[in-house]
């Protein structure tokens, strides 16, 4: 672009931009550029005329903008048609709004004012920078890409060009970009500047509206600090640009700009060294600014120290701040704060009353007292001493104590107990006692980690009290010492090692034993040679004994130098003691090794010389001198031997060298020679402790070969006599008992078992206890000694297994001690034997020595430090942790007796299994911890929020800890408690307890528990995923529960306050837990603490039942299941459990309430249930309950969820289907319960239903009137609240529940428990009752629009009733309806009918006396006509079901059912049907008594008839006439005669009806029976005059044919005789009705054939009956009568057909009598032959109609004669008489039908036979194709294509005469045709 270009699209104006003019695009905030050119102004205006509304509801400061540029002017203004000064304002407008609107920005209503000024006043255009600015902040969203995206700075010299990048991709600025350009951009930066101080001014109008800044300066402060920390140097520019801004940050009255402002300064002043001037201008400002606005101090003294120390010193001058009032309130702060302890005190004692209170002003203090701890603690403690001084009250000293409790270093100022003091003054007391209580206060302090302690003041306590002039003070002190070590304390050690004094007090030696300890454990000497030398120095003078007794104080100081590492650290101290007890080839260095192995060597070889061979003697010299050369002393000797009997036990083998079974028994046997020749003092010294002679001997009495023990005894026995010996009464006992430890190596150690177990039992007759006291000491002196080699003291202690106690465990403490400390320090240095040995000697810890961990701190002390040293020295053999953890067994963990010891050890097994990572050491953990009886006190402290994090080396760490804990937890403003919650420790604990059954006092974890589940629901615990810690504690508590009541019942009073048990928590535990097990868990702990603590549960039954279902009951689990089954069988029955004992109160008013709301919740649920799941938990709830009283309810509640939602949630389709699923299912939990509590439960819905409403739109005074009172009127609300539902949905719910009831009685499972119930009448009262209330509502509604749904509910009322009646017995059911038929309403009249009628269908066993009694009930009175006829129906099945045992009533029934039929009045066509059908049943019943009823019956019957009309308008009407006739006929068929010939006339009218109504109604099958019965049941004498009257009646009509068929089914029955004997009767009759045609000659032919039809099927019967002789003279009459001279020729007509008919019948039989019928039939053909004759055949119109019907009888008797003749009837002579009329009438048949159809009809089947396979007929078909065409001439021409193909292939036939005939057939229909065909061939 060149630079014109450039210059004139600068010069460009706004107005001018094409998108101004685009009118398929539009720039758009909220909508698509072309949807918005699509919207008009006014919609933009509504849109931010509502933006602006909402605002103005947020910030009210937004109404200035309404009348300017929300107007409805502003709609029409046009800025670029404006004038300058115009808009110049409108932009300070726009401006400002901007300013306001940015802090809202990100909200909708903002972005609707912006949309309206982009559309009007194109702000995207004109007012870039203030639109930028407004969205500057949000940088980093997609909306401020969005508005960027609507402005034009593609040019590459616009201001915000740099923003383009990020117009097309959409992606929000990166902040590293807008830092950058900051820098880069100063512009840019002063822009942001001028940004903030421009929102200053503007905000500072409204001071309401400030706080709203917070993003700005959030936006200025992070934007400019990062752009001088991006930079790589600050310039002066910039520094220039920014200056005038910091001045105004500084002087601003806005915290959050003045905020900003101080880290700006900071940033500078580290990222640029500044001039001194400048630091000296902003240091004094900032110190200005904090003096008159004491606001940001603390930031502001950060700024200014950052400031001052990040530039240069010099220079700065005096007074570059105001330090005045800091250092006022510096040196004031020990007043303020004292007066600040006072107020404290002061607000303590008015809240005395309210610990709550002082709970929370004390967590709001604590931040601030460790604050002031922290930065002025020696300030604070000098207050606090002065004022501990002064404080006297005991209310004031509670006060001051609950202060510094508050303090990391209060602890000092506490008051102890004992001393009524502090233990700062404790610990300075002038009596010991109260010094040492105090030492011993603080080792408490210190093991519980508590607060209030710092390292400095324990340091300084332990450094005073080591130099107490009491040494019990001491001695406790030291132990503090061995729990947090310093170099100081090491050195005071020292001094006190140099003060003592052994001589002046035994107690020195104790003293200086454990010092002596504490300084050579954990490598304290090795890391300081200093404290070595000194040390060494300080111990040389113990070195020296000059006293030579082994049980004094120089002697056992001594001891413990030789026992401790000591010697081999300092090399003044190497090699002492030389004359050791033992040579011990574990300690001996290697030359001494190489030497001591020499000499075994030697001594195996010479002894085997000298025991064997020539040259023994030799051998015994050398054996001489080898003793008096290297082992010339007896000590010495005997230090050798024992090394040969020993040395066989040493598994490490240090000396290479192996001494077998035989050398180990020479060697014995040798040392019993010579011990024999020593002297009496030599054994004394050998018998000694410090010879190691005896325990030699002794440790191979447990040997595995005989014969070493067997010499091991005769050296014992050597000594036996030494009674000085300390281990004398050993001796003499084993020797005693040397034949039992010969043959059993085990022997030893029982021996010495029961041998030392005296010690306690002390027998007479045994040695002093004393002796085997001090005999069991040297035993163990010797195991404790350190020269004693690890192998001897470890079968040592093989044998004294059995030997168990606290003085055992106490002697070998130290080597307990030393041995752990060897493992811990040096792992790979321990030999197999030592740890072989602190195997057994861990294994001493048991019941025997427990008692000494209460009382020995040491003994305690080592046996944790076994249970922590987890390292496996030797692989195969297990951890001294593992066999730590077997040892605390079930007696030992009962036999401390310090319940502070085993709180310990079980606090130490729970930090094991925290800390331990090896499986097998949790899995043994837990399986002591289940081993051995706890006390759930002892529990519930491990699980107390901890107030430490354990297992930290030493103290010193701890506090460490624990401070930089504090500190950050401070630094994040977190005011929380102290006292956390290792969850991870609370967890294993708990899951040990899930098993655990040997605890002591459950209940005491209670409280625990609770407290622990709390916490679990606290806020700050979710984060955290404790839901597995819920499940434990809710376990926990569920387990505890069981144990406390196992029958699930209260407990015993005392047991457990109900107040510790909180429900409530549970409850919350649920709501708030999200986790299924939980659920359950939280569930079944509530079902049993529903037994426990009734009342509690029932107080939150409603939300454990609520839960259950919106979340339990959707579960498709058995586990589930079963918790829902449990909690409903735990809580319900304890609700009724406190329904029962709480009587008339409250709780058991609220009963039915609660129950019905547990239930709906279930129904409520249902849907969500699993389908196979919904069946049980409905059981499972109701049987709980008690199905007798709350089934009814359950089902109410179904039916009401059906109604509302069930049927709301589907299609109108589907309804149908849904309510059959929902039946179906009601009635599968009915079935569940017994048959009463159904029945109950009917009644229940039926008394319910009762009382509810008629309609919605009831008045409340109708509605009181129903009140349903179950409890209270709320109750009835929550079953159907009639309120909440529309009329509709209450009429469909009583619709429902009448449905369901009728289904249920009538469903196959509650007949059959009902079968067997003694049912009684009150649910038919029930029912009737109800009954009688809808009846009511039918009568009341019957023109209102709810008529219809009134008649269908009565309607299934009555079905109801119906299934009611069918159940009951009969006893109950008679007197029942007896009521009934005497009640007012003429509907429960009709319907108690209605019952009996059923019950009588069902065909019950009445009784005798039942029968009379409800015979009785019927009788006639007034009544409605619907009525009546129900009456006489009744009357009608009481006759069918007892008049066969009864008649006697029932001669009155017919008398008036015959009234009533011939009644004069007319009478409803039902009634009178009734009446028709009862008479007929009784006339049944009554037989020969109704006889006496006939004269007025029948004629009023037959009259009854005789109204065709009346009958064929009712056809139930018709059918009862009918059925009424049928009976009367079937049972008195002989009293009929006066009324026969009328009963035929009307059978002949009722034909004609039932013809009508079709074959298969019943009208017509009872007719047919009607028929039959005449036919069969009448004599002949009485039917055939009656027959033959009634066909003179009607022989003018049509409709004889019904008498003609009941003659022929009457002629069929006859008897042969009997036909014989009306012969002549019955031939003159069918002579007369063969006239008929005659007679009816003008008529229809079609229905006079019916007729004649008839009449020939009823003569033929006869004459089938007929014998030939019978039949040829009958025959012959009736040729006769056709052919006589004169006789009409209708009458041949007539004989035709009787003729074919008989043909058809007879068969082959007729052609004996056809002979007569050839000729005759002959001439009539001819005679009907029309070409041979003009003359008509019959005189009538229909003249062609008769002869064509005379034809067709004739040859259709032809055919059969043909067809069936089998005896040559057609002889030459008849064929020729046949054979010329007949072919005349197949000629005048051609020529007749000249119908085109049928010509080419009848060419086509002439032409298909010119394909026949015969060659005959081939021809034939020529012939008759050439004949067919001479009749109908050139009218063939049409049929002649057709023709052509089947002609051509004739021409080609296979037979030459038919190609011949085939030619001459061309020829002939050219000639006829007049046309030539050899075209188409």
């Amino acid at each position: 672009m060149t630079s014109l270009a450039h210059q004139l699209k600068r010069l460009a104006l706004p107005q001018n931009d094409p998108s101004l003019l685009s009118r398929s695009e539009a720039a758009s905030l909220l909508f698509d550029c072309k949807e918005a050119a699509n919207i008009d102004r006014e919609t933009f205006f509504a849109i931010g005329c509502t933006g602006l509304e909402e605002l103005i509801g947020i910030d009210a400061s937004f109404e200035t903008f309404q009348p300017t540029l929300f107007s409805q002017m502003s709609k029409g203004l046009e800025r670029s048609v404006q004038t300058k000064a115009v808009n110049q304002q409108l932009d300070e407008s726009i401006s400002s709004f901007l300013i306001h609107l940015s802090p809202y920005f990100m909200l909708k209503p903002a972005q609707k004012c912006l949309e309206w000024l982009i559309h009007r006043f194109h702000i995207h255009l004109y007012n870039q920078d203030s639109l930028v600015g407004c969205v500057l902040p949000y940088h980093e969203t997609k909306l401020f890409v969005r508005v960027i995206q609507l402005l034009k700075i593609s040019d590459p010299t616009h201001k915000w060009h740099w923003l383009h990048p990020i117009q097309k991709p959409g992606v929000p600025l990166a902040r590293g970009t807008l830092i950058t350009h900051c820098y880069k951009d100063l512009g840019f930066m002063d822009f942001i500047c001028r940004l903030v101080t421009k929102s200053v001014k503007v905000f500072s109008a409204q001071p309401e509206s400030l706080p709203h800044m917070r993003v700005l300066f959030t936006f200025y402060a992070s934007t400019v600090v990062s752009a001088l920390g991006a930079a790589a140097n600050v310039t002066d520019t910039l520094v220039s640009k920014l200056l005038p801004y910091i001045q105004k940050g500084l002087k601003s009255s806005l915290v959050d700009y003045r905020a900003a402002t101080y880290m700006i300064i900071c940033q500078l002043a580290v990222k640029m060294t500044m001039e001194n001037s400048l630091v000296h201008s902003l240091a004094l400002q900032i110190s200005k600014t904090l003096v008159k606005t004491p606001l940001l101090i603390k930031e502001g003294l950060s700024c200014l120290i950052i400031l001052l120390q990040s530039q240069k010193e010099e220079g700065l001058g005096e007074n570059c701040f105001e330090p005045s009032w800091i250092m006022s309130s510096l040196s004031s702060f020990s007043f303020h704060f004292s007066t600040f302890l006072e107020k404290y005190i002061s607000c303590g004692t008015e809240f005395v009353a309210d610990p709550a209170r002082m709970t929370e002003i004390n967590k709001e203090l604590l931040p601030l007292i460790r604050l002031f701890e922290r930065k002025y603690s020696k300030t604070l403690d000098l207050v606090l001493e002065q004022y501990l001084k002064d404080v006297r009250n005991p209310k004031e000293q509670d006060l001051f104590h609950q202060f510094i409790s508050l303090s990391l270093s209060g602890g000092k100022y506490q008051f102890l107990k004992d001393t009524d003091t502090s233990l700062l003054l404790s610990l300075n007391h002038p009596q010991p006692a109260v010094r040492l209580l105090a030492v011993r206060h603080l080792d408490e302090m210190i093991d519980e980690l508590k607060e209030g302690f710092d390292d400095s003041f324990i340091e300084e306590a332990i450094l005073a009290r080591l130099k107490d002039d009491n040494l019990e003070v001491v001695n406790a002190t030291l132990f503090l010492t061995a729990k947090t070590f310093s170099e100081q304390i090491g050195y005071s050690l020292l001094s006190l090692i140099e003060r003592a004094d052994l001589s002046k007090n035994e107690k020195w030696c104790g003293i200086l034993d454990t010092a002596i300890q504490i300084l050579i454990r954990d490598g304290i000497l090795k890391k300081n040679k200093d404290l070595l030398n000194q040390l060494v120095l300080q111990l040389l003078p113990y070195i020296v004994i000059t006293i030579n007794d082994s049980k004094s104080s120089e002697w056992k100081v001594a001891l413990c130098i030789a026992q401790s590492n000591l010697c081999s650290l300092h090399p003044l101290l190497k090699g002492w003691p030389e004359n050791e007890m033992w040579w011990n080839p574990e300690t001996l260095n290697r030359k001494n090794k190489d030497y001591l192995n020499l000499l075994l060597g030697l001594f195996d070889s010479l002894l085997s010389g000298a025991s064997e061979g020539n040259n023994t003697d030799h051998f015994r010299t050398m054996m001489r001198l080898l003793f008096e050369v290297h082992l010339k002393k007896p000590e010495d000797q005997f230090r050798f031997l024992s090394v040969l009997w020993t040395y066989s036990y040493n598994i490490s083998n240090q000396l290479n060298f192996v001494v077998d079974a035989m050398l180990q028994t020479r060697a014995l046997y040798i040392g019993c020679a010579m011990l024999a020749s020593q002297s009496m003092q030599t054994k004394r010294k050998l018998a000694l402790t410090a010879s190691p002679v005896i325990v030699s001997l002794l440790i191979n009495l447990g040997s595995p070969v005989s014969e070493v023990r067997r010499a091991a005894l005769c050296c014992l026995n050597s000594l036996s006599g030494i009674k000085e010996s300390p281990f004398h009464p050993i001796v003499i006992d084993l020797v005693q008992k040397a034949e039992e430890i010969t043959s059993d190596q085990t022997y030893i150690i029982q021996s010495l078992g029961n041998l030392f177990e005296e010690l306690h039992t002390q027998p007479k007759g045994k040695p002093q206890p004393q002796k085997l006291s001090e005999a069991l000491g040297a035993l163990l002196e010797c195991v404790k000694s350190i020269t004693c080699p690890s192998y001897v003291a470890r079968n040592m202690m093989k044998l004294l297994q059995e030997v168990n106690g606290k003085v055992v465990l106490s002697h070998l403490l130290p080597v307990i001690d030393r041995l752990l400390d060897r493992v811990l320090n040096e792992p790979d240095g321990i030999l197999k034997d030592e740890a072989l040995l602190l195997h057994i000697i861990i294994g001493k810890y048991n019941e025997h020595s427990a008692e000494l961990l209460c009382t020995n701190q040491r003994s305690l002390g080592l046996f944790i430090k076994a249970l922590h040293t987890s390292q496996e020295v030797y692989k195969g053999l297990s951890t001294f942790q593992m066999r730590a953890l077997g040892q605390v067994t079930k007696s030992f963990f009962a036999a401390l007796s310090d319940g502070k010891v085993q709180q310990k050890i079980l606090g130490v097994l729970f930090d094991l299994l925290l800390n331990c990572k090896n499986p097998d050491c949790a899995q043994m953990i837990g399986s002591v911890f289940k081993a051995i009886s706890v006390d759930a006190e002892q529990v519930s402290v491990e699980l107390e929020p901890l107030q430490k994090s354990k297992n930290i080396a030493t103290v010193h760490q701890k506090r460490k800890q624990k401070m930089q804990q504090q500190r950050k937890a401070q630094d994040q403003e977190c005011a929380q408690e102290e006292s956390s919650v290792n969850w991870q420790r609370v967890t294993l604990i708990l899951e040990l307890l899930q098993h655990k059954k040997k605890l002591k006092r459950p209940q005491a974890l209670i409280p625990t528990l609770f407290s622990l589940l709390a916490r679990c629901l606290e806020p700050s615990a979710v984060q955290e995923n404790l839901e597995y810690v819920k499940q434990l504690i809710l376990g926990g508590l569920l387990n505890i529960c069981q144990k406390l009541s196992p029958d699930g019942n209260r407990l015993k009073e005392g047991v457990l306050d109900e107040e510790k048990f909180n429900v409530e928590l549970i409850v919350q535990c649920i709501r708030v837990s999200e986790m299924p097990q939980t659920h359950h868990h939280a569930l079944l702990l509530l079902g049993t603490a529903a037994g426990m603590f009734p009342g509690k549960v029932l107080h939150n039954i409603m939300p454990i039942f609520t839960f259950m279902g919106a979340n339990v009951m959707r579960l498709d689990d058995a586990y589930s299941f079963q918790v829902i089954n449990k909690t409903v069988k735990m809580v319900i029955p304890a609700l009724i459990q406190a329904e029962e004992n709480s009587g008339p109160s409250e709780t058991a008013g609220d009963l039915e309430g609660i129950v019905i709301k547990i239930i709906r919740v279930f129904v409520d649920a249902l849907p969500h249930v699993p389908e196979h799941r919904r069946l049980p938990i409905l059981e499972q709830l109701i049987s709980t309950l008690g199905g007798e009283r709350f089934l009814w309810i359950l089902l109410v509640l179904l039916f009401e969820q059906h109604v509302t939602k069930s049927v709301a949630a589907v299609t109108s389709g589907e309804k149908d289907t849904v309510l059959e699923n929902d039946t179906e299912f009601w009635i599968s939990v009915c079935c569940e319960f017994s048959a009463v509590e159904q029945l109950q439960s009917l009644m229940g819905i039926l008394s319910y239903l009762t009382k509810l409403p008629e309609n919605k739109e009831d008045d409340s005074g109708q509605k009181k009137s129903r009140q349903h009172r179950i409890k209270s009127s709320n109750q009835e609300s929550e079953l159907f609240n009639v309120e909440s539902h529309s009329g509709k949905q209450l009429r469909h719910f009583k619709f429902i529940s009448v449905s369901f009831m009728s289904q249920l009685l009538a469903s196959h499972s509650f007949v059959k428990k009902v079968r067997e119930l003694h049912f009684s009448n009150w649910l038919l009262e029930d029912v009737l009752r109800y009954i009688n209330v809808v009846a009511h509502s039918v009568e009341k509604n019957a023109d209102s629009l709810t008529a219809k749904f009134w008649r269908a509910l009565l309607n299934k009322s009555y079905d109801v009733l119906d299934k009611v009646n069918s159940l009951m017995p009969t006893e109950t059911f008679i007197p029942i309806i007896r009521g009934l038929m005497t009640n007012q309403l003429p509907s429960v009249r009709r319907k108690a009918m209605d019952l009996l009628n059923n019950k009588l269908q069902q065909r019950t066993q009445w009784q005798p006396a039942q029968v009379s009694y409800i015979s009785e009930t019927h009788r006639a009175e007034e009544e409605q006509a619907i009525n009546r006829q129900t009456a006489l129906f009744s009357l009608k099945l009481l006759c069918k079901c007892f008049g066969h045992e009864k008649h006697e009533p029932f001669t009155a029934v017919l008398k008036m059912a015959v009234d009533v039929i011939a009644s004069e009045e007319k009478e409803e066509r039902n009634v009178t049907g009734s009446a028709l059908l009862c008479a007929a049943e009784v006339t049944c019943i009554l037989k020969a008594l109704a006889i006496p009823q006939l004269p007025r019956l029948m004629p009023a019957l037959l009259n009854i008839l005789k109204h065709t009309k009346e009958l064929a308008a009712s056809e139930i009407y018709l059918l009862s006439a009918v059925t009424a006739l049928l009976k009367i006929v079937e049972t008195l068929p002989h009293f009929l005669s006066p009324y026969l010939l009328h009963i035929l006339l009307q059978v002949v009218h009722l034909e004609k009806i039932a013809a009508v109504m079709g074959p298969s109604s019943q009208v017509h099958l009872r007719l047919d029976s009607l028929k039959t019965t005449l036919a069969t049941k009448l004599p002949p004498r009485v039917l055939l005059p009656a027959v033959a009257k009634c066909y003179s009646e009607f022989s003018s009509s049509t409709c004889l044919g019904a008498v003609m068929d009941i003659l022929k089914e009457h002629i069929v029955i006859l008897e042969r005789d009997q036909l014989s004997a009306h012969q002549s009767e019955l031939t003159s009759f069918f002579v007369k009705a063969l006239d008929f045609r005659t007679e009816h000659s003008q008529d229809d032919l079609e229905e006079v054939g019916e007729v004649e039809g008839h009449i020939i099927m009823c003569l033929i019967s006869m004459i089938m009956k007929l014998s030939e002789m019978s039949f040829r003279p009958l025959f012959f009459k009736l040729f006769d009568w056709a052919k006589t001279e004169g006789a009409p020729k209708d009458r041949l007509l007539t004989f035709c057909r009787l003729s074919d008919c008989i043909a058809k019948q007879l068969k082959g039989l007729f052609t004996l009598f056809a002979g007569h019928l050839v000729k005759p039939f002959a001439d009539i053909l001819n005679e009907i032959n029309t070409c041979k004759t003009d003359k008509a055949f019959f005189e009538s119109e229909n003249n062609t109609e008769k002869s064509c019907l005379l034809l067709q009888f004739i040859l259709d008797c032809l055919h059969k004669i043909f067809l069936f003749d089998s005896h040559q009837f057609v002889s030459k002579e008849r064929a020729e008489t046949l054979m010329m009329p007949l072919a005349h009438q197949v000629l005048i048949n051609f020529c007749m039908a000249d119908d085109s159809l049928w010509n080419a009809s009848v060419n086509y089947q002439i032409l298909l036979q010119m394909r026949h396979e015969s060659p005959k007929v081939r021809f034939a078909a020529l012939l008759a194709l050439l004949e067919f065409a001479e009749k109908i001439r050139e009218n063939y021409m049409v049929l002649l294509p057709e023709a052509i193909p089947f002609l051509a292939e004739l021409m080609e036939d296979e037979c030459e005469e038919v190609e011949h005939q085939c030619q001459k057939t061309i020829q002939q229909l050219e000639v006829i045709l007049g046309e030539s065909l050899q075209n188409y061939f």
